[in-house]
């Protein structure tokens, strides 16, 4: 009993009570859980990426047979394709892939055309190697990393 007054001290002398030290102990081990679970969990690398993003229209013309892809915005994407329903990248009329800001593409029907009528297409963005990419290349397989951005469908 002799040491444990002179160890601990009476109530006068202890600077924390026991019920705030007790407090302050539990809070320091939950923040240092969630900061291990953080890197554990692999969260931490994840924060500075994000998904491929670019702002793109696509709309189909008045008789639901055409359509044009056009890009506003690049965003953090490398290029923007327009895949069919098999994944793979559909040719425009000059072009497979949009690598700018401002550019368009359009995409006929018929004979000459490279889309089909009563179809549906997406149009992706991509990070990659835009001159590895071509038509009816599996954009998946050409590309780092994908991200639908926009969609048309073309009337029968």
């Amino acid at each position: 009993m002799q040491w444990t007054k002179k160890l601990i001290g009476n109530d006068n002398e202890r600077a924390v009570s026991p019920v705030i030290g007790m407090i302050l102990m539990v809070a320091i081990t939950v923040i240092l859980a969630a900061v291990i679970a953080a890197f554990v969990l692999d969260m931490g690398d994840s924060l500075g990426g994000g998904q491929i993003n670019a702002a793109v229209s696509a709309e189909t013309d008045s008789s639901g047979h055409n359509a044009t892809v056009e890009v506003q915005e690049m965003g953090n994407a490398d290029g923007v394709a327009v895949v069919d329903s098999e994944g793979k990248v559909v040719k425009g009329e000059d072009r497979d892939i949009l690598t700018s800001a401002g550019s368009s593409q359009e995409y006929l029907n018929g004979s000459s055309g490279t889309i089909n009528k009563g179809e549906s297409y997406k149009v992706f963005a991509f990070t990659g190697d835009t001159d590895e990419i071509g038509n009816d290349d599996v954009l998946s397989d050409k590309a780092d990393d994908t991200n639908q951005v926009a969609s048309f469908e073309t009337n029968d």
